[in-house]
């Protein structure tokens, strides 16, 4: 028990602190059952991101998310009828995304309104993913193939988003249990809902 609140303790304070400077905070246990937080993970060694940070512009963002919202809503509604997914899908994504900054940059090096790494970027064919018709297009390509890929199980579909296809797979199919990943589910299914 004592070593279960000390753990929380520890990720609380993990949070309060690397929120403030925009860390990513990384989890792994090693073979005696030691638990080890960071936010600096070593090559070679199995963590987990458990917690990742807004982009450092979100809250001045917030300020500005009517006004960009009618501003990039025509690439939102190319995008969802050129790939066939829910523009309502995509307004939520970019919501918690982003809050519609084109310019938003993660610590993590994501990019855009839709918050694309440079790997997604790649594969999506997306060469500047601080433009706003790129992005969203190359974004909205991956949701579908989420779609596709978890045969319309948006929960799935938005893990995968936020934690990447193989730690859905990972986990048998399920939604990691990564706190930020489930948090970022419920956030984008209720914006969705709305």
């Amino acid at each position: 028990m004592i070593k279960l609140v000390l753990r929380i303790a520890a990720i609380f304070m993990l949070v309060c602190c690397f929120s403030v400077s925009h860390a990513e905070i990384y989890k792994r246990t090693d073979v005696y059952g030691q638990v080890y937080y960071t936010d600096d993970p070593q090559q070679g060694l199995s963590y987990q991101r458990i917690i990742r940070t807004r982009p450092e512009n979100y809250a001045r963002a917030l300020k500005n998310l009517t006004k960009n919202q009618k501003k990039y809503t025509p690439f939102i509604v190319a995008a969802a009828a050129k790939y066939k997914v829910d523009e309502k899908l995509l307004h939520a994504v970019i919501s918690v995304e982003s809050a519609y900054d084109e310019k938003a940059v993660s610590s993590a090096g994501a990019v855009g309104l839709m918050q694309l790494m440079p790997a997604t970027a790649k594969r999506y064919g997306v060469t500047n993913r601080k433009n706003a018709e790129q992005n969203i297009d190359g974004g909205t390509r991956y949701l579908k193939d989420l779609i596709e890929m978890f045969d319309s199980n948006l929960p799935l579909v938005l893990a995968g988003y936020n934690a990447g296809e193989g730690a859905v797979k990972k986990y048998h199919y399920a939604i990691p249990p990564y706190p930020e990943t489930r948090e970022y589910v419920r956030k984008v299914m209720r914006l969705y809902r709305r």
